[in-house]
């Protein structure tokens, strides 16, 4: 067993949880269920205004973690470049005698043709230096010139407002392009400095890479050989820390019917009514075997009071403002994903574990996190298997292990 609790180690996680797991109103007697006008209208106005800056933080792609997946991939671009460059070497990495040839031209021929861009560069520059300095009679240039005499070339468009002659739109002149507004005046060994870098293109809704560490807002992802009620799951971290241990939730495990179904089901469930009838048609998924009668509520609508920031766009707890917002139309409860439950290690068991492979660790795009919360998905997204579709996503040995061992898929929950 992966997971073992003893009754004073559930006592010290059940102290040590944030606020988005205790957010949600248990069933009291003779409690109110209809909040009073004041108070939706100050809600109201808090949501609002976390929404709206939710909002413009998608729209300002301020997400730091897409930055990070970004020079992850240049960096396996370059691993990927080097290894095939390699191919044609020995094991002490001297290239073999039928393929040296061959390099040698290739890097010959590689070498002119930077002399010859770089030699095309200096006279383009060479020109634009001349036409400052020459006048219109200079001998140097033979004859008298005329605005007749170049009225033909100057309609053609040809460097006007900074565009390129067409003669410069071919496959080794397109580089040229970046350099027509440039400083006219840079010599010709600082040219090459100006070349542009190979460009890595990440899809912001669907990204995944594996990280060294543990950090808020990551993924577990189960190892291929573990089994239990954590086989094949992805689990959300919520908080991490040495002396506290570490809180998550399961994503990828969503019941049958909705919130409403799920509660008058299950006895130990017991949740607001007033809540549970806002919240009515909402999903419920398996957050682990910790608590199972406490709700926690992830989402996408905004930090608003008495919730968590995961991640940019990934939210947990704040589900009385949420209510608020569903009761005035403007969030829409089947995009609160309500999770039962969580998972919990006590400090260094999730170290351990994962020291022994348990786990896989990695930093998800958004839309994975919220797969289950409303999140869009597209046609290269498996949208019944969410452990295959990140390690999918993942490449490499991850995209081998999805493909060998999925199958069983995400719903699995009665």
């Amino acid at each position: 067993m992966i997971v073992r609790y003893s009754c004073l180690a559930v006592l010290m996680m059940a102290s040590s949880f944030t606020d988005a797991f205790m957010a949600i109103p248990r069933t009291k007697k003779n409690s109110p269920t209809i909040a009073s006008s004041s108070s939706t209208i100050l809600f109201s106005k808090n949501s609002g205004r976390a929404h709206t800056e939710r909002m413009l933080e998608e729209s300002m792609g301020d997400d730091w973690r897409l930055f990070r997946a970004k020079l992850v991939a240049q960096e396996k671009m370059a691993l990927e470049s080097n290894s095939s460059s390699g191919n044609n070497k020995d094991n002490r990495g001297i290239p073999s005698d039928s393929s040296s040839a061959k390099n040698k031209l290739k890097r010959t021929s590689d070498a002119d043709a930077e002399l010859d861009k770089q030699g095309q560069l200096g006279e383009l520059f060479a020109g634009a230096i001349s036409s400052i300095f020459h006048s219109k009679e200079d001998p140097s240039h033979g004859k008298k010139r005329t605005g007749d005499d170049n009225s033909n070339t100057l309609m053609k468009g040809d460097n006007i407002g900074g565009a390129v002659p067409l003669s410069l739109h071919s496959a080794e002149g397109s580089d040229l392009l970046m350099y027509n507004n440039q400083d006219p005046f840079a010599s010709e060994a600082e040219l090459p400095i100006h070349m542009k870098a190979p460009v890595t293109s990440v899809d912001k809704h669907r990204w995944a890479h594996d990280i060294a560490h543990i950090e808020p807002g990551c993924v577990l992802i189960a190892n291929e050989k573990l089994n239990g009620v954590f086989h094949q799951t992805v689990v959300l971290i919520v908080d991490h820390h040495e002396k506290t241990g570490t809180t998550g939730v399961v994503i990828n495990r969503p019941m049958q019917g909705n919130l409403n179904k799920v509660v008058i089901n299950q006895d130990n469930a017991s949740i607001d009514l007033s809540l549970r009838l806002a919240f009515k048609p909402a999903p419920v998924s398996y957050g682990g075997p910790v608590l199972q009668d406490e709700f926690a509520v992830l989402h996408g609508f905004g930090h608003v009071e008495g919730s968590k920031k995961l991640a940019p766009g990934v939210f947990i707890g704040g589900s009385e403002e949420l209510m608020n917002e569903v009761r005035i139309d403007r969030f829409d409860p089947r995009n609160a994903l309500f999770i039962k439950g969580h998972a919990a290690w006590i400090p260094g068991q999730l170290d351990r574990e994962i020291k022994k492979d348990v786990w896989y660790i990695a930093s998800v795009s958004s839309d994975f996190l919220l797969r289950y919360a409303g999140a869009p998905t597209t046609k290269e997204d498996d949208t019944k298997d969410l452990w295959k579709d990140i390690l999918t996503c993942m490449g490499g040995k991850y995209a081998e292990i999805a493909n060998k061992y999925s199958g069983l898929g995400d719903l699995r929950m009665p």
